[in-house]
């Protein structure tokens, strides 16, 4: 299924899937083929049913992710922005994307840093724990840009315009607890504890409708930006798909009759 040369290496935890960025003499930077592995990885997750939440951290105690690989990259801001623009950051930005939009959760077990591309996935993630050494940063204007992988937008939507400017203007990193509060996190643990706890986690929200949980995440995502009238007929669009699942009506029923419901994803 994987092996130690992946530049994301796949690993099972019972219902759940564990992706792992595999470049750790680098600190796990986002070089262009691992982008593209990742996104390999999430297209086959994405089509296995019995895979619940996904799990994404980095290899080794340093680092989640550094970020972009600037030595790949900085022959295409060499050439021109335009090649600059399609291979470099659109790609980034798809990643994103692509996380931010998946059916089914993705975690960020945040290992050390996350700067730059790593503290954008982090944002992407639909949700996060760090471990307690865990630091995060958006150093791109060391760089001479701004970020690139959607952290102008999704920064400030986490832990607010003020907050954000300061991150991305002074690229200054942040500890863990100060991302937990600020909102960028859902939990701080120790190092030890870190994956048990995401898969704590994973189990907390595997116990539901898995179309629930679907309709769940595209309800929140789709509609976050929207005004409120729209968000709320994209609520109403999901709670509709939910509704005619074979779970829905046995979630309902089992409320009634006072006993656990038994969902199969149907």
């Amino acid at each position: 299924m994987t092996n130690a040369n992946d530049l994301v290496c796949y690993e099972q935890s019972g219902q759940h899937a564990l992706l792992v960025l595999n470049r750790p003499d680098k600190l796990n930077a986002l070089s262009y083929a691992l982008i593209d592995a990742l996104m390999a990885r999430l297209d086959a997750i994405e089509a296995d049913p019995a895979v619940r939440c996904v799990i994404l951290t980095g290899r080794g105690s340093r680092a989640f992710s550094a970020g972009a690989d600037i030595a790949g990259f900085a022959p295409d801001i060499a050439a021109s922005p335009e090649q600059a623009q399609r291979r470099f950051l659109l790609r980034g930005q798809a990643m994103t994307r692509r996380i931010e939009t998946f059916p089914k959760p993705v975690i960020a077990a945040v290992n050390g840093l996350a700067f730059g591309g790593g503290c954008e996935i982090v944002e992407a993630c639909s949700l996060a724990i760090a471990a307690g050494h865990a630091t995060f940063a958006k150093p791109e204007i060391k760089l001479g840009f701004p970020p690139t992988f959607g952290g102008t937008q999704r920064l400030p939507r986490h832990v607010g315009r003020k907050r954000a400017n300061e991150m991305i203007l002074a690229g200054d990193a942040i500890d863990a607890d100060s991302a937990l509060r600020f909102g960028l996190l859902n939990a701080v643990v120790s190092a030890a504890d870190l994956l048990p706890a995401c898969l704590r986690l994973a189990e907390r929200i595997a116990r539901h409708s898995a179309i629930a949980v679907t309709a769940s995440l595209r309800a929140v995502t789709r509609g976050i930006n929207l005004p409120i009238d729209e968000g709320l007929a994209v609520e109403a669009m999901q709670f509709m798909i939910a509704a005619a699942s074979q779970d829905a009506r046995e979630g309902s029923s089992a409320f009634v009759e006072k006993r656990p419901a038994t969902f199969r994803g149907a």
